[in-house]
């Protein structure tokens, strides 16, 4: 905490909008359309890569969250005050990190598979800012960033050497889904434990189910498209471009639009989320492969 006060002492509203912006980069919602650029338009593999290390340290990190339960700093501390426009996005316990891990997870595999060294370097030192931004927001203890930091990283690099070489075949595709499920229904049923034991509130509960559902979303999607899918890119960036923009607006609305018809139930958390990461895993790219197939028979004819 005394770190944290050495910082809130040299806040300024410059500085504030500048961390406030850095932080954004660890949001869900642009990590996500990261991955989506790669998936849909770029690299298919490489963003499997991403999406496991996303995925998976997301459930390794709310695991842990779950389990020490460690209350924000202006909690732990009534006398210490964040930055006002850092609250609303700081869901769920303090411990350890969560923008940490979402910026962590992808900034590191993007840094592994870049070839330039000053590449590499803004790539790794993102990771770093976006660590120091939620210091300085005062949303987090050091202690919350750097065990999120070093726990990332360290999924990051084990998915990076020994996860990217299973996706140049289909031979393991069942053994990694099946892994990536039943990682996501332990912490699910720990979860669900956690609640109705009366050791975790509602409200703290409901991240690790959001996590949860995706995961098992990226797990069947991932073997639905590798088995039966198998996409291709459009020709151009024109049509990539394209095809990205309405898949990402698409995918937006999904999110939104099951919220009110599936309720705000923890079973209406894991199944919307489910959804939206298959829809964007499989639904979407079987859509769009459909259409090109269509269109490349029309020009047969």
């Amino acid at each position: 905490m005394d770190f944290l006060r050495l910082l809130a002492e040299h806040r300024t509203l410059p500085l504030d909008a500048l961390f406030q912006f850095i932080t954004l980069f660890a949001q869900e919602t642009f990590v996500v359309a990261v991955i989506c650029w790669y998936y849909w338009g770029r690299d298919k593999n490489l963003a499997y890569t991403l999406g496991f290390t996303y995925f998976l340290s997301g459930l390794t990190i709310q695991g842990l969250k779950v389990t020490f339960r460690i209350p924000r700093p202006w909690v732990l501390d009534p006398d210490f005050s964040p930055v006002k426009s850092a609250v609303p996005a700081a869901t769920g316990y303090s411990f350890p990190s969560g923008h940490t891990q979402s910026g962590t997870a992808l900034f590191s595999t993007l840094g592994f598979s870049s070839k330039k060294t000053v590449t590499r370097f803004l790539y790794f030192s993102m990771i770093v800012l976006i660590g120091f931004s939620r210091l300085y927001l005062g949303v987090h203890t050091p202690k919350d960033v750097l065990v999120s930091m070093a726990v990332t990283f360290a999924i990051s690099a084990l998915v990076w050497k020994y996860g990217r070489p299973l996706l140049d075949s289909t031979r393991y595709d069942l053994t990694v889904s099946l892994l990536m499920i039943l990682v996501s229904c332990i912490l699910i049923i720990y979860n669900f434990t956690l609640y109705h034991t009366g050791v975790l509130p509602a409200s703290e509960a409901a991240d690790c189910f959001k996590a949860g559902g995706a995961g098992l979303g990226f797990a069947a999607g991932f073997f639905v498209e590798r088995r039966w899918i198998k996409f291709t890119y459009p020709d151009t960036f024109r049509e990539r471009l394209l095809q990205f923009s309405v898949g990402l607006l698409t995918t937006l609305a999904f999110q939104q639009g099951l919220k009110p018809l599936l309720g705000d139930s923890f079973y209406g958390s894991i199944l919307r989320y489910l959804i939206v990461v298959f829809w964007v895993i499989a639904l979407y790219p079987y859509l769009f492969q459909k259409i090109k197939n269509s269109a490349q028979r029309g020009l047969r004819a």
